[in-house]
């Protein structure tokens, strides 16, 4: 199974503490698997939205595809995510929590589908984020000076 990264959602990690991973396929239209296989998404501002029956990929950045001109389509519209049932349950289940909420983490193409990785999210304090930060600085600075002996 090749599997080829398009992108990511690089804040994802920063900004959440990322709880149980799903992998879900999206229903496209013509022109967008074209804009997707290119690279040209962004997935920063995105987030899923379900209402227990159908999950949607809300406010993710698919640019038009040049050469298709008026036959484009609108590159924030709302994409469905196909998952089983008992997978829509969970995240349902899940989002009623405080605190909790569903976030795109990857898009990739496995074996020439568009793939999402999804995950329940719960938002990090300030003082997670510092945390984080200092643990990245100490492993930096350990891996500096093992390459310096």
């Amino acid at each position: 199974m090749p599997v080829k990264l398009i992108a990511t959602n690089r804040k994802a990690n920063f900004e959440f503490f990322l709880l149980e991973h799903f992998e879900a396929g999206i229903a496209l239209k013509g022109t967008e698997i074209k804009s997707i296989r290119a690279g040209h998404v962004s997935l920063s501002e995105a987030y899923i939205q379900t209402d227990g029956n159908e999950a949607w990929l809300v406010n993710a950045h698919v640019a038009p595809y040049d050469p298709a001109n008026r036959f484009n389509h609108d590159p924030r519209r709302s994409r469905r995510l196909l998952l089983h049932k008992r997978e829509i349950r969970k995240l349902w289940d899940s989002v009623r929590q405080k605190g909790v909420t569903v976030i795109p983490v990857k898009l990739y193409l496995k074996d020439n589908r568009a793939k999402l990785e999804i995950a329940i999210a719960k938002g990090k304090k300030l003082y997670d984020k510092r945390a984080d930060i200092a643990r990245k600085d100490v492993e930096r600075e350990i891996q500096r000076r093992e390459r310096m002996r």
